[in-house]
């Protein structure tokens, strides 16, 4: 025993020499996380990550600089969720509390002093005011978020988020919607009367995906209800004659991860008209060009496009395109100027650390020098095909660093979280990523299988009541094409993945003995329990088409305890202590039927974290566990 002890001691310590220096580089980026043009497009500001002393801090420093490149990046503050006023002066963005700076003219004042949690500030079109977000007493945060620790009588308050509308001089604040109604998301009415929302009854963690579309008049905060979805809603937007409303319908798993069809709701009609129907790749985000155009982003089967859609023909322009993200979620890295000729995006992929651009989506040109000392330590990325099931699938093959093409390796398998959401090429951050892996010595296969964006609705909509069904058979099929293709040793492949990801993990030991090692991180092993210890339920519903008290079998069916007896995977479990999206719980059903049955299995409950993990070493410490067992299993 002394011996197998000192084994794994050893072994530990040798994934911790491999990782260091690859993490100590990647803390060397600046990871640009969010970007705002101006609206006459004469400045730029983004918020990038605070590194000290080698270490990420968890703040985000805010910067500008002019768009003709003529002066350098300068810091005003440190927070997020930017808003540029109308003018194209002043700058707000929240950090606890709301700033704005005059951008150019020195640091960012203190305007607000509300005790709660404050969100998406959005000046009215007079630049007078400042809509918010408002959550009193720091209920705020998202399901992301560490969950708060609960006792006593359970679910008895609830502190929804409110529009507050805040002076843009005084910094007065007064709440204006309805107490009982949680607010995601708002967008100013072009003569600044009312707004646009999509809201519902809290809690907010919860309710995201059963959100409605309303209007809200400023003067009386009445709300009035204009579309019911069968799905979820997203950045509700008005067109600029103020006429419609434009918004993104679709199967999305996550609050801020968008994807759909681009919809229109006109002004007293009952049902929306659907701007992309049958349309072969998912927008992800859009803005107002003129009544009759849209600029919009979506995700291809491969990558990111820019281009125009004209509502009166129904005509689509691609502009721009690549194999790299641009859209991520709650961090939005695409901005489009009020004429919206010109537009700001951050790039990055594997090959280049973030970036921005900025131009005509025709004609984008970099406008930042911020990481150009950054090189890969890891190998090329390469797009793979493949069919399944008489369906086009895709995916990213990370190759690893200093490849060999006379040598076999070993391979790990990731799919991604969602389900409705994309694996895309991009930069890696200092934790447990595909390109660390890659920079260990690894191959990384990234599937994108039915379920995924980047084909359009009827594709995120493949794996409706077959979780692990079709989606796992365009996994493995995608599998044997990179291993055609690739000098991949079969007898050393291993498979990670976090939340739906880590639900893959776990399921795909139970149906298949092809993988050596499994990293199961924030999963989900047990359908029905996981219905009644989650904090996010309502998200279940349009996946299994009711509740698991209705209908327990499409549940179960599911569900990698139904057949845990198949595993012969050895498997690492990974959860934070305070997670609400996959709870603790979960992983602590499989570590004990897998140690019941025999398997070699460890599970590692980080204290305190939530769905995302927020603190730097227990970070490292994931990605260190993860390597000595990939390293043990497939070396």
């Amino acid at each position: 025993m002394k011996i197998v002890a000192l084994a794994l001691v050893l072994r530990a310590s040798l994934a911790t020499a491999q990782t260091a220096p690859i993490l100590d580089d990647l803390v060397q980026t600046h990871y640009l996380k969010e970007v705002a043009l101006s609206p006459d497009a004469s400045a730029v500001a983004w918020s990038e990550r605070i590194f000290e002393k080698g270490r990420d801090t968890g703040r985000t420093a805010v910067m500008w600089m002019p768009t003709d490149g003529k002066a350098k990046p300068a810091r005003i503050g440190e927070g997020g969720a930017l808003a540029w006023a109308h003018d194209s002066h002043r700058l707000a963005w929240v950090n606890k509390q709301l700033y704005v700076a005059v951008v150019g003219r020195g640091a960012g004042r203190v305007l607000t002093k509300l005790d709660g949690t404050i969100a998406s500030p959005a000046w009215s079109p007079d630049d007078a005011r400042i809509a918010v977000l408002y959550a009193e007493h720091n209920a705020g945060g998202g399901p992301l978020n560490a969950e708060p620790v609960e006792t006593g009588l359970i679910g008895g308050m609830i502190h929804n988020q409110r529009i507050a509308l805040v002076d843009g001089k005084t910094g007065a604040a007064k709440t204006i919607s309805p107490e009982n109604l949680h607010v995601y998301e708002i967008d100013w009415s072009p003569d600044g009367t009312a707004f646009a929302l999509t809201a519902a009854p809290g809690p907010g963690d919860n309710n995201w995906w059963a959100a409605k579309l309303y209007t809200l008049a400023v003067a009386t905060g009445t709300p009035s209800l204009a579309y019911t979805s069968t799905t979820q809603l997203a950045q509700p937007t008005w067109s600029p004659d103020g006429k419609a409303i434009g918004f993104v319908e679709g199967l999305m798993s996550d609050e801020g991860y968008t994807g759909g069809d681009l919809m229109s709701l006109a002004t007293g009609a009952a049902k929306p008209t659907n701007l992309t129907p049958n349309r072969k790749t998912t927008p992800t985000a859009f803005t107002w060009l003129s009544a009759t155009q849209l600029l919009m982003v979506d995700y291809t089967p491969a990558g990111s496009a820019l281009g125009t859609l004209d509502l009166a023909t129904g005509k689509s322009d691609t502009s721009w395109s690549a194999e790299e993200r641009v859209h991520t979620g709650n961090w939005p890295s695409f901005s489009a100027s009020r004429d919206g000729k010109t537009v700001a995006i951050i790039r990055n992929d594997y090959q280049h650390a973030p970036e921005i651009w900025v131009g005509p989506p025709s004609g984008l040109k970099q406008l930042t020098h911020l990481n150009g000392a950054r090189k890969p330590l890891w190998g090329e990325a390469k797009t793979v095909t493949w069919k399944s099931d008489g369906a086009s699938v895709s995916g990213h093959l990370l190759y690893p660093r200093n490849f060999d093409a006379a040598k076999r390796y070993p391979m790990i398998v990731w799919p991604h979280g969602g389900p409705a959401s994309i694996a895309l090429p991009e930069w890696p951050e200092p934790t447990l990523e595909p390109a660390v892996m890659a920079a260990l010595g690894y191959f990384v296969f990234q599937p994108n299988p039915r379920g995924s964006y980047g084909q359009g609705e009827a594709f995120v909509r493949g794996n409706v009541k077959d979780f692990g069904g079709g989606d796992l058979r365009d996994v493995m099929a995608g599998v044997d094409a990179v291993l055609a293709q690739a000098p991949i040793d079969p007898n050393r492949l291993g498979i990670h993945g976090w939340s739906y990801g880590g639900y893959m993990t776990m399921w795909a030991i139970t149906q298949t003995n092809r993988f050596k090692a499994a990293v199961a991180g924030a999963g989900i092993s047990n359908w029905q329990s996981y219905y009644g210890q989650n904090s996010i339920d309502q998200w279940m519903i349009p996946y299994f088409g009711a509740t698991v008290y209705d209908n327990p079998p499409v549940y179960a069916k599911s569900s990698p305890i139904t057949f845990v007896k198949k595993v012969k995977t050895p498997t690492l479990i990974v959860v934070g202590e305070r997670d609400g999206e996959c709870p603790a719980p979960q992983s602590y059903e499989l570590w004990h039927a897998l140690r019941v049955l025999g398997v070699p299995t460890d599970l590692v409950v980080y204290p305190g974290e939530g769905h995302q993990f927020v603190d730097p070493k227990n970070k490292r410490d994931l990605i260190e566990r993860a390597a000595a067992w990939f390293d043990k299993y497939l070396r």
